[in-house]
């Protein structure tokens, strides 16, 4: 389990990381997600003790990771900007992986790279984008560490790949003791893999939830206001997220249980209403919203 309490980081005058608070359960795949800047890649690269936390703790299984070896055997970072020896060929980088972590698996990597179609003699510099992803995807996988932090992982690759990396994830979480965190922007990708996510902004941490409790706790509205009526009357006893109207059709984003919600629009709202269930990337942008990260403010 992964522990982060109260941890802060700052470079020069830019705070990165502002007294964030997480925790990441054991065998789920945890999404992390959040506005550009939010400091997702700050966070994992201390999660992975690349960096020192200026305030907090991060303990991982109950040990804190900066400066433990130990620890750090447990852990594969896999960067946004993935850096790979000058000349070398994936068998070069999986050489080298295989001395630092105790349980490599070399056997393995070669044969997954026979899977995916890539030749194991070739530099990566000859690699394109994508390719050198799915090297780095492998090296990590085989290292057959508890933890997989991965920063825009499945940016640059097509359909297949992605899919075919997201079956490894899903293979891995059900036959080992395997907990991977995935920071993306891409929450189409993010969203049919992870179990939960955790929403950065400013720094911050906004939520931390199940995805499915969230979905069922979070519901768009759209309703013809009745004469007479205000939007607030009519969702009264629900937490509005959002909310806005276009003549007299509101549409909104509220936090409640569905039933109630279905119960009150037959109730308040008869002439047309609709409760819809939210996609993630809904989901963001109303929480973003919510704290004044507003798309109306830049377009």
């Amino acid at each position: 389990m992964i522990n982060i309490n109260g941890v802060s980081k700052t470079f020069d005058d830019i705070c990165a990381i502002k007294h964030v608070t997480l925790n990441i359960q054991e065998g789920m795949v945890f999404g992390l997600i959040g506005t550009n800047g939010a400091g997702k890649s700050t966070l994992l690269r201390m999660l992975s003790g690349v960096f020192k936390p200026d305030e907090g703790t991060i303990l991982v299984d109950g040990e804190p990771v900066y400066d433990n070896v130990k620890v750090k055997s447990e852990i594969f970072y896999l960067s946004d900007e993935q850096y790979f020896f000058p000349e070398a060929a994936p068998a070069t980088m999986a050489e080298y992986y295989n001395g630092i972590y105790p349980k490599y698996d070399l056997e393995r990597f070669y044969a997954l790279l026979e899977k995916f179609r890539l030749d194991r003699k070739r530099k990566m510099k000859t690699f394109s984008k994508g390719m050198k992803r799915q090297v780095a995807f492998l090296l990590g996988i085989c290292a057959n560490t508890k933890y997989l932090l991965c920063d825009e992982t499945f940016d640059g690759l097509d359909p297949l790949m992605r899919q075919g990396m997201k079956s490894l994830f899903a293979k891995e979480v059900a036959e080992r003791d395997f907990t991977p965190v995935i920071a993306s922007h891409n929450l189409r990708e993010l969203e049919d893999i992870c179990d939960s996510i955790g929403l950065l902004h400013q720094g911050g941490v906004l939520l931390s939830e199940d995805i499915v409790a969230l979905k069922l706790d979070l519901h768009k509205v759209q309703f013809v206001l009745p004469d007479g009526k205000t939007a607030k009357e009519i969702l009264e006893g629900f937490q509005i997220v959002s909310c806005g109207r276009q003549g007299k059709l509101v549409t909104a984003t509220v936090r409640g249980d569905e039933v109630r919600i279905v119960e009150r629009m037959k109730k308040e709202a008869s002439v047309f209403y609709e409760v819809l269930p939210l996609s993630l990337e809904e989901i963001f942008i109303s929480e973003t919203e919510a704290v004044g990260y507003d798309l109306k403010d830049i377009i």
